[in-house]
């Protein structure tokens, strides 16, 4: 397949023709000058791959390299993306061929965990990725987002402020770094990334609304934020208000700044029309709204995990308990993953502040690995060849979907993928690699 249409990474100069086929498998549009340029300064040409037919790309990959947080520690993720193949090269092998390559490249980079969004469900497994992170959706009518009396009260000295983005881009990622290391799935935002957040390499295009920013905050300096765009709508017969106003970002470091925000935003004037989307599937708004139902809540799949080096990746994030587990892992592309490893945690790494801390969109995590994450805590561990029987056997798709925490390795066995061998070690491995807060990427790369 490589001989009939050989790969390899392309030049900074080819990124034209390297879109184009994004363009066509996405139905897209060719970029602005403004939206090439900025796409270029974060474009890595030596990690991004084509399959070309003659001297034309008809596939291709590409690799934002990241820093992500995992469950109890930040480490190094191949975050993938551009994956595509032209509409008339389809079905011959070609997206294979490129993800093959792809994944061989990361792991020789010494990368142990490849993510990625999947633009459709059923291609990825294939390849050993599994779902690892979901996201939540809300909808609300005017009037349906209105807080409970469970919700926190405004405390004196907290103050929401409305402010143009780019004006305030210290104090939101100021913000945005206290909660990156408590919550597993976000990664770490340089200029590129936040001028994704911010709309700033939006601007000028058309229908594009602008994008507004709420934060809160107090004397000791930034607590809060909100990232949205409105749209002013009247009904043109009874000239009744009918604007609609869409979330696109809101995080929040503690419980009575989240409050605040989603008050003011869910309470806004003139709207009739309310959505949220890429919300974590915990989100403490669930817990504060007076009718959590109205929230219309709706789950979908979000980060998708795949192993490329198994021990390195088990021995790189962190535990919720104890557990000394021998695995039987299968893996058809990346055959050193492939034998038999024994998950060991270390009683030692055992922190003394279990319990603290809080989770992207606020609010503190509870239950097992709680603040784990934001302190560097939780049971470290090790993962090393083994011999004799396994106690569990699961292919690698599997193992990646439950590495963030938020898919249970419960759950995948009761769905044949995960086959128990040495009675309780399901539920002592299940308990372990779960966390709180749930995993959450509130950024689609």
């Amino acid at each position: 397949m490589t001989d009939l249409y050989p790969i390899r990474p392309v030049g900074p100069d080819e990124f034209t023709a390297f879109h184009a086929v994004d363009e066509h498998a996405f139905h897209g549009r060719p970029l602005s000058q403004q939206l090439r340029e900025a796409h270029l300064q974060q474009f890595e040409s030596d990690r991004s791959l084509a399959a070309f037919d003659g001297g034309i790309p008809v596939g291709i990959a590409g690799v934002y390299s990241l820093r992500m947080c995992l469950p109890g520690a930040m480490a190094a993720v191949a975050g993938v993306t551009w994956v595509a193949v032209m509409p008339t090269h389809r079905r011959r092998g070609i997206m294979s061929s490129l993800m093959r390559r792809q994944l061989a490249d990361i792991r020789e980079r010494g990368e142990a965990i490849a993510a990625l969004w999947a633009s459709e469900a059923e291609i990825y497994g294939r390849f050993g990725y599994g779902a690892a992170a979901w996201h939540a959706g809300f909808s609300f009518g005017r009037g349906d987002g209105a807080l409970g009396r469970t919700a926190p009260v405004a405390e004196p000295g907290l103050r929401l402020r409305i402010a143009e983005p780019e004006s305030v881009r210290a104090e939101v990622g100021k913000v945005y770094e206290t909660v990156l290391p408590t919550r597993p799935g976000m990664y770490a935002r340089d200029e590129f990334w936040w001028n994704r957040a911010l709309g700033t390499r939006d601007q000028g295009q058309p229908d594009t609304d602008p994008v507004r920013c709420v934060l809160a905050e107090d004397d000791s300096g930034p607590r809060g934020y909100a990232l949205y765009c409105a749209k002013g709508r009247w009904d043109e017969e009874t000239f009744l208000p009918d604007s609609a106003l869409s979330i696109r970002e809101m995080i929040a470091s503690d419980p009575a700044a989240i409050a605040a925000i989603w008050g003011d935003l869910l309470g806004r004037d003139l709207a009739t029309e309310f959505t949220a989307l890429l919300r974590p599937v915990d989100d403490p708004l669930l817990q504060m709204l007076a009718d959590p139902r109205r929230a219309r809540r709706r789950i979908g799949d979000g980060l998708w995990v795949r192993l490329t080096d198994v021990p390195k990746a088990l021995a790189q994030r962190r535990y919720a308990c104890p557990v000394d587990v021998v695995l039987e892992v299968t893996d058809s592309l990346l055959t050193a993953n492939q034998g038999t490893w024994r998950l060991r945690t270390d009683a030692a790494g055992v922190g003394s502040g279990a319990g603290r801390g809080g989770g992207a969109g606020g609010g503190a995590g509870s239950g097992a690995g709680a603040g784990f994450a934001g302190s560097g805590m939780g049971l470290a561990a090790s993962c090393e060849p083994a011999a004799g029987p396994a106690d569990l056997v699961l292919d690698v798709s599997a193992l990646g979907a439950a590495y963030l925490g938020g898919t249970r390795l419960g759950w995948l066995a009761a769905a044949g993928r995960v086959t128990e061998r040495r009675k309780g070690a399901l539920a002592t491995l299940s308990t372990a690699m779960s966390w709180d807060p749930a995993p959450w990427c509130p950024q689609i790369f």
